[in-house]
């Protein structure tokens, strides 16, 4: 993208109808590191990758808690998400305090795509560069939704955003149907196998992954969302390895035996 007459402020239009800075702030979200949010009926779980600004600094926090039923990953500027993963708290706690209640996912998704489209309509702000990931649980079960920069959002079976997320997105397009019947375990997986599409060659360990889950359990009581430690995330993307590798060798005795036919066999019918 290039700088021209239309950028100076974000309320200006350009002749194709068209908003850059909203644009802009939409770019710094490919930028971040890639989130990924999946959803069954009972549960939702959120991943992000862990990326440091150099070898000699820690990363930064991609997943937040913002209320037992409800957290948010994000992707682009950690300060924005940070900002506004403290207003969706607000909001949390006013309307628990109000009404004795637990703040709808859909309300609290609408709340915060409110609040970023302020930022596209007054002249002395800027739009927040932030996506983020609203993962949570009300009434209606499960919810997964996406709030974008331009005030827009939308919800969700399964989505990536951030840097390389189009492998994540390929990888759950290919896998979304079942998502209902999901277990909390086989959401899990999935959402460690979606990160790993986007490190791009990178190994997969409990240090450069964060995952959440909150759910409803059989018997109807709500688990809260909370950080999965990474011991167990470690146990999982160690015994998902194993199952990776058992198929290939199982394979390769199969392949041997084919090989002594071979040479068992007549010049003629070679």
């Amino acid at each position: 993208m290039f700088r021209n007459q239309y950028d100076t402020d974000v309320t200006t239009w350009s002749p194709a109808g068209r908003l850059f800075q909203v644009e802009y702030a939409m770019e710094a979200v490919k930028q971040g590191s890639a989130c990924v949010g999946l959803r069954s009926r009972t549960h939702a779980v959120l991943a992000a990758a862990n990326k440091a600004a150099s070898e000699l600094s820690s990363h930064q926090r991609k997943v937040f808690r913002v209320a037992d039923h409800a957290g948010v990953a994000l992707a682009g500027l950690t300060a924005d998400g940070r900002v506004l993963s403290r207003f969706l708290r607000s909001e949390c706690i006013n309307h628990a305090f109000v009404y004795d209640a637990p703040l709808p996912v859909s309300r609290l998704a609408l709340r915060l795509a409110d609040k970023a489209q302020v930022c596209t309509q007054r002249s002395w702000k800027r739009p927040y560069g932030v996506g983020l990931l609203v993962a949570g649980l009300d009434e209606s079960g499960a919810h997964l939704y996406y709030n974008c920069p331009s005030g827009n959002y939308f919800e969700y079976q399964a989505f990536a955003i951030g840097s390389r997320s189009q492998a994540a997105k390929t990888f759950l397009e290919r896998k979304f149907k079942g998502y209902d019947d999901y277990t909390p375990d086989q959401l899990i997986r999935d959402a460690l196998s979606a990160i790993k599409e986007t490190l791009q060659g990178e190994k997969l360990t409990s240090s450069n992954c964060t995952l959440a889950i909150v759910g409803r359990k059989d018997d109807g009581t709500v688990e809260p969302f909370e950080m999965i430690d990474a011991k167990r995330v470690q146990e999982i993307i160690d015994s998902m390895e194993a199952a990776e590798e058992t198929p290939v060798a199982a394979a390769e005795p199969s392949s041997t035996q084919e090989e002594d036919k071979g040479t068992d066999a007549a010049p003629m019918d070679i």
